[in-house]
Order: structure tokens, then sequence, then C-alpha cells
């Protein structure tokens, strides 16, 4: 089972779009850790929203799918519906 996320930064107001087929604690703590990546400017990210698909394909898919709309209140929206 892999996922595609939608991580959310209070301090950076920013989200992050991401897939793995980690189980979503071990890929948040990764993200929370200290690293060269775009999600080390901070470290209070949390789910914002979750997708779940059978196989790493579907999930990158879906998190360009989501990638490409770069509208905040899309993501926002998408959020919302749960």
């Amino acid at each position: 089972m892999c996922i595609a996320y939608i991580l959310f930064s209070k301090q950076l107001n920013l989200y992050y779009v991401g897939h793995t087929c980690e189980t979503m604690d071990e890929r948040l703590r990764k993200h929370r850790s200290d690293h060269k990546g775009f999600t080390s400017r901070s470290k209070d990210w949390e789910v914002a929203h979750i997708e779940h698909f059978n196989d790493k394909s579907s999930a990158y898919k879906r998190e360009l799918e989501i990638k490409r709309w770069k509208n905040r209140k899309k993501i926002e929206d998408l959020i919302a519906k749960g």
C-alpha cells in the first residue's frame, strides 16, 4: 500500500505534496529530521491529507497531479473534502 500526501507547516504557511510506500509516521519523521531537502526548513510539518493507492506508480501520479495544480485554494478544497 502506498500513499500520496499533503503536509502543512504553520511556521512557513506552506503545503508540501509527496508520496511514499513507507508508513506515514516514518515518512513524517524523516521530513521533520535534519536533512538537506525542502522540508528541512521547518520541524512542524503535520499531515493535512492522505490518499491510499495499491502501487507506487499510482501514488506518484497523484502527487504530480496535485503539484501541477499550483493553486493553494484547490489544495485547501481537497483537504476540506477529506
